[in-house]
């Protein structure tokens, strides 16, 4: 099976480069295709990425003139990939790409209807209670276990994109696909990954502890509106 991974990229001038130095060592497996999509950065991400010179017929961009948000952008990337299955992880590198080839051995050799999603370790406390705060929310208000929603790599079926219906542009994309890989039946497996310090930047929403606040509410909002839709 081929897999297509989408890398969105917002800011990351300072961190591309070793995202490109990781990049080259997945494209080692030929079952595997990587989509970078430059996500309307306003620093000099596109001039960094036009810079790299990693050729491959399996590297692919896409350049986003505008940032519409996060979900905005793995949409775009999954809109023009090829692969019979379909993921994404971050730019930032807390999270190695590399550790795609895990979940997609999780597959064996065939398309099963099966949703993979890591489950992040090394963690500081303080993000970890968050992660227990998040789950918490959202499992109590929608009667099903959710755990770690934003880990990352997300790993599927192509079938399961096909399946999905005005999706959201922002952080809740991960969450929705989540919440319906489990509403539609989907088997839900996770494995471990390693979550690293930041080299370079600030993520883009956790950034403080207000910054944390605004996401929770954000994300109860959605999670209100998930519940209207599917109940």
């Amino acid at each position: 099976m081929k897999l297509s991974l989408i890398i969105p990229c917002y800011n990351e001038e300072k961190n591309l480069p070793f995202l490109f130095k990781k990049i080259e060592k997945l494209l080692i497996y030929k079952s595997v295709e990587v989509i970078i999509v430059e996500n309307g950065s306003d620093d000099n991400s596109r001039e960094v990425i036009k810079s790299l010179d990693i050729k491959s017929a399996r590297l692919k961009f896409k350049f986003l003139d505008k940032n519409k948000g996060y979900g905005y952008g793995i949409i775009e990337g999954l809109k023009v990939a090829s692969g019979d299955l379909l993921a994404w992880t971050h730019a930032d590198l807390q999270t190695n790409p590399n550790d795609i080839i895990e979940g997609l051995k999780l597959y064996g050799n065939k398309e099963d209807k099966l949703f993979v999603k890591g489950r992040r370790y090394g963690r500081k406390i303080t993000d970890q209670f968050f992660t227990i705060g998040m789950s918490f929310i959202a499992s109590i208000y929608l009667r099903s276990f959710f755990w770690d929603i934003n880990a990352q790599p997300t790993i599927f079926p192509r079938k399961f994109f096909k399946e999905w219906h005005n999706p959201p542009n922002d952080f809740s994309l991960d969450f929705y696909s989540y919440y319906l890989a489990k509403k539609k039946g989907y088997n839900i497996k996770r494995f471990p990954v390693y979550f690293n310090k930041r080299l370079f930047g600030i993520s883009k929403w956790n950034f403080n502890f207000y910054s944390k606040i605004r996401f929770i509410i954000r994300t109860f909002k959605f999670i209100k509106n998930i519940k209207r839709r599917f109940y």
